[in-house]
Parts: C-alpha cells; sequence; structure tokens
C-alpha cells in the first residue's frame, strides 16, 4: 500500500510539473517540463549520494578511526541482511542524521556530532536502525527525487512569474499563471511532506525491528527532536526541502500538520511504544559508547574514556 501510495503522489508532483509547464507555455511547455523532470531524475538517481553529502560537509569514517560506530553499524546491517553502506559523521552541533543513496549497494548513512554526543549507544543504535530501515525500504532515492521535482516546480513557478502570461491581453492566460505561480508550488509542498510523513512511521518500525529496540529509538527521538528545535542548522535553513530526509525535522516544525516534513514525535513515540509491547520488549539501561571520534582537523583524534557517566563516548568535544 505504501508503494502504491508514494508512486500516486510522484506520479502527481509530475502531472503538477507538466501543468506548471502548459500554463506558462502550452503543450510544448508541458513536454519540455516533462523532458527535464526526466533529466533532473535521472541526474539525482545516480549522484543524490553525492550531492546530499557534499551539502553537509559529511566526511567518511571507516573501523580505523571511528571503530565503535563503523562496528555498530555493520553489525545491524548484517542483523537486516543488507550490505555494509558507508558511514559519515558530520562536525555539527545540530542532532540529527540521515541515510542517502539509490538502493542497499550504494548507500550511506550519516549522523551529526550533535547526535553523537547526546545519545547513549542504544540510542545511536535505534537510531542507525531506522535509517537502514529508509535504504532497505528505497525511501532515500524516492524522496531525494521527490525533493527535487519539488524544487523544480517552485523554480518554474517563479520563472513563469516573470516570463510567463504575457501572450494573452484578455488576462486569461495572465490569471491561469498566477494562480499556476502560487497554487503549483503548495501543491508539490503538500505532496512531499505527504511522502515524507508515511516514509518516517515506516522506517521507525523497521528500526525497531532491526534493532529490536524501540524503546531506545523513542528515548533518541524525543531528545533528538528537543535538540533540534533548540540548535540550529545551516543546511536546512539554506535548503529547506533538505529537512525532509532527518530523522527530525531540521528545523522547529508542527507534527503531523499539513505543513510539517515529519510525524509529530509524540506520535512516532507513542507507535514505538506500541511496537515495544508486540515485541514483548522492556527499556534497557543507558550504555555509554566507549570509541573514539576523529577531528575534522587531519590527524586529530580525540577519545573519551568509558567511564564517561553520561552522554555518548562519540562526542569528540568531550562536553558533559
Amino acid at each position: 500500500m505504501n508503494l502504491v501510495r508514494t508512486t500516486m503522489l510522484l506520479a502527481a508532483l509530475t502531472a503538477l510539473f507538466m501543468a506548471l509547464g502548459f500554463t506558462i507555455g502550452g503543450s510544448g511547455g508541458a513536454l519540455i517540463a516533462l523532458a527535464v523532470a526526466g533529466v533532473m531524475n535521472l541526474f539525482t538517481y545516480w549522484n543524490a549520494d553525492k550531492i546530499v553529502l557534499k551539502m553537509h560537509g559529511a566526511r567518511e569514517v571507516d573501523a580505523g578511526n571511528c571503530p565503535e560506530l563503523v562496528g555498530l553499524v555493520h553489525g545491524l546491517a548484517r542483523r537486516a541482511n543488507m550490505p555494509m553502506p558507508k558511514v559519515y559523521v558530520i562536525d555539527s552541533e545540530h542532532p540529527n542524521a540521515f541515510a542517502t543513496g539509490r538502493d542497499p549497494q550504494h548507500a550511506a548513512v550519516a549522523a551529526t556530532t550533535g547526535l553523537l554526543a547526546i545519545l547513549d549507544r542504544d540510542e545511536i543504535e535505534g537510531v542507525m536502525a531506522h535509517e537502514l530501515a529508509h535504504v532497505r525500504n528505497r525511501d532515500t532515492l524516492i524522496m531525494t527525487m521527490t525533493a527535487t521535482i519539488a524544487g523544480a516546480i517552485s523554480m518554474l513557478a517563479n520563472f513563469g512569474m516573470f516570463f510567463g502570461g504575457g501572450r494573452d491581453r484578455d488576462g486569461g492566460q495572465v490569471l491561469a499563471t498566477i494562480l499556476a505561480v502560487f497554487v503549483a508550488p503548495f501543491a508539490a509542498m503538500i505532496v512531499q511532506m505527504a511522502i515524507s510523513r508515511s516514509r518516517e512511521y515506516g522506517a521507525d518500525r523497521g528500526g525497531a525491528e532491526i534493532s529490536g529496540k524501540p524503546h531506545a529509538l523513542a528515548s533518541a527521538l524525543a531528545k533528538l527532536a528537543n535538540g533540534a528545535a533548540h540548535i540550529p542548522n545551516p543546511v536546512a535553513e539554506r535548503n529547506p526541502a533538505a529537512s525532509a530526509l532527518y530523522i527530525v525535522p531540521g528545523f522547529r516544525r508542527g507534527g503531523d500538520s499539513l505543513f510539517s516534513t515529519h510525524p509529530a514525535t509524540e506520535n512516532r513515540i507513542a507507535q514505538l511504544q506500541d511496537i515495544a509491547r508486540e515485541m514483548g520488549s522492556l527499556p534497557a539501561p543507558a550504555r555509554p559508547l566507549a570509541r573514539t571520534v576523529p577531528q575534522h582537523r587531519a590527524g586529530a583524534v580525540s577519545s573519551v574514556p568509558k567511564t564517561r557517566p553520561r552522554g555518548s563516548a562519540l562526542d569528540p568535544n568531550r562536553r558533559r
């Protein structure tokens, strides 16, 4: 049902793009819009991971410089019967994570140092399992393509504002162009957000099943939503469409509303509590990670001792 729904929503976005092209340029404009949408989707299919990771300034880590995080992801991937994705760390105080890539064979997961600083091991495991569930469900490709088409609709609408509608002095074409300029981006935004919200619920369930720790994922969501609401995210502020990729919104938005990119955190936690009851799972005591995380500067590595009383040992700044 999710696949059918998403296919219909993507088709609706493409139809909106073509309708806007027709309004601005007639049948020729519609054909051009369809061709542009096809080219953008092909480019996004092959380059989505590189674009998103570069946008965030992510740096790849491996078992040599970040053994516990990479080992944790490896264990989850093996449990989910998936190829091992590449693992990235983003130097940002903003606590968040995302997955990208066109398929499980070309996937990457990324977490910010802000996330690694405030979550314990089980919570980080729940978050990474959530991201692997996105990869397994092909959500990363769908969401990136959706964001690309939605952004193109907005750009085309801006183009129409300046160059469209001038050939009909009676006002009919002018009115149609004005309506398209305002209605099409609005409709595209709603479709994009509808896809994002439905996918998050599915990834939460998948993450709980992969990690076996729904309570830990629920605890992580609560911490991340609170932190993300108070700590700025420059990437999401520059590119609002990027917010749909994160495990929690890139900036504060009302949950489960018409204009939210994610379901309300409270609703996601309630679903995870139901899943925990289905699984007969009990919350486990917090376990900090003891590991090293490479700094952005070459050769600089900071470690956190195993006796750290709270928070995650992945925090390179050793905050308490």
